[in-house]
């Protein structure tokens, strides 16, 4: 029998909606790790289907979902063109473009804009929920958790399945009033879903692992030094940091977001961890503490998203004289390589720098994180740039990763892929890898 940690996500939402009996449902999403599975596998389930900022869309994902689609897409991000040709080559698909506004993945598009998409939203619903539909009304528990996915009901009408804005379940709530007048919606969470899923599927998989044991063994942490993670996010890295080092070190760790502060927190707990690590909210440009309090300063896959002299100059400000500053940043400068045989032109397109991930105005994602270190007058500089492999031991992480590649190809091109994968796959070869720039320095 196949354990609840083996379950794919689309099968733990199934045990989910199955326990509320519910088999037909409205659904909105961004991740596609999220709904991927689910649209592919029960696209019968699909009332109608939303997608909010998805940034890559794969065609074959959603061709059976077409004439039941509604996109959000901004117009400053790099990828709304790519998101605008495939909604318009998809039967009855509709497109919503939200002008003069870049929908990232750090941004809180519902709070920024909640007038323009719930309107949008509720006359879409409306569309596809036969008159006198089905009615769904909360059970007596209107919170709980199913399979690893929580949810929590709100209102009474057709079911309304919000699974995370890649944050955090908590983006909807500015709608939820709205919403939850004419619908049931149940917001969906947890740590098999959104943002969570993805952080701690990458902070467990072994490239990514050796990446960040290389970056900690050039600071020469001791024992009994102090540790501040800037930008934590689940703080799958401090918990590894805390086991690794025997609980030698108080660790300190800071992020923006506060529901993955909370998921931080509960998975610390979880693995017994919680005296070993604290976790406080605060900024990455305006950091919570007092100069020179710690004795190794760092941060991973963040400083693309923030103003990226801002917070160098923060991480260095918080650093004791003779401690360590170490900085993992994404390298969209340097090209992805992925192990498959695919034709020439193929291999071209997907072995490209910049592959993933977007970069704030003023964020650092490039070799010019060297040069950042040296002009903020950092001594002894070591720099290395990584390439981490991740493979099928992480499937929500290499999914996450070949969802935004799929959404890149044609129909035929992915065929070809899916192909090149699964002969990989047959032959234990099959791997991706994604460029970062590391780098270390200390505080005179």
């Amino acid at each position: 029998m196949t354990g609840e940690t083996a379950l794919p996500v689309e099968e733990r939402i199934l045990q989910l909606l199955q326990y509320l009996g519910i088999d037909h449902a409205h659904f909105a999403a961004r991740t596609p790790g999220d709904w991927t599975g689910l649209a592919t596998t029960y696209p019968s389930m699909f009332s109608s289907f939303t997608l909010v900022g998805p940034g890559v869309i794969a065609p074959h994902t959603v061709s059976r979902l077409a004439s039941r689609l509604l996109v959000f897409t901004g117009d400053h991000e790099a990828s709304a063109e790519r998101v605008r040709r495939v909604v318009e080559n998809l039967p009855d698909a509709r497109l919503v473009t939200l002008r003069d506004y870049s929908l990232l993945g750090w941004t809180d598009v519902i709070a920024d804009r909640p007038d323009e998409i719930g309107s949008a939203m509720l006359h879409f619903l409306a569309q596809h929920t036969p008159p006198g539909g089905a009615k769904t009304v909360p059970r007596a528990e209107e919170q709980g958790e199913i399979a690893g996915i929580s949810y929590r009901m709100r209102g009474a009408g057709p079911p309304l399945v919000l699974l995370p804005l890649f944050l955090a379940p908590s983006q909807w709530e500015p709608l939820l009033p709205r919403l939850s007048q004419q619908y049931c919606t149940i917001t969906l969470g947890g740590v098999e879903l959104g943002a969570v899923a993805n952080l701690e599927s990458r902070g467990r998989a072994a490239g990514y692992v050796r990446m960040v044991q290389a970056l900690m063994d050039a600071t020469h942490l001791k024992p009994g030094q102090t540790v501040l993670d800037v930008g934590c996010g689940t703080g799958v890295v401090d918990r590894w940091l805390g086991r690794h080092t025997a609980g030698q070190n108080r660790i300190m760790c800071v992020d923006i977001n506060q529901y993955l502060l909370q998921a931080a927190t509960a998975l610390a707990r979880k693995e017994g961890l919680e005296g070993a690590i604290e976790f406080r909210e605060g900024s990455a440009e305006a950091l919570p503490f007092p100069e020179n309090s710690f004795d190794v300063t760092m941060s991973m896959t963040v400083i693309e998203e923030a103003d990226a002299e801002q917070m160098l100059a923060e991480m260095i400000r918080v650093t004791k004289p003779g401690g360590r500053v170490a900085v993992i940043a994404r390298a969209m400068d340097m090209p992805f390589l992925t192990n498959l045989r695919l034709p020439a032109e193929l291999k071209a397109k997907v072995d490209v720098p910049g592959l993933l991930g977007s970069v704030a105005e003023r964020g650092c994602a490039d070799a010019s994180l060297y040069k950042r270190f040296h002009q903020a007058r950092l001594t002894q500089v070591q720099m290395f740039p990584q390439l981490p492999a991740f493979d099928g031991s992480e499937p929500a992480m290499l999914q996450f990763m070949q969802n935004s590649i799929l959404g890149k190809l044609t129909q035929e091109e992915a065929r070809q892929w899916e192909s090149a994968r699964a002969e990989a796959e047959a032959a234990g070869t099959f791997f991706m890898t994604w460029p970062h720039h590391c780098a270390v320095g200390t505080k005179p």
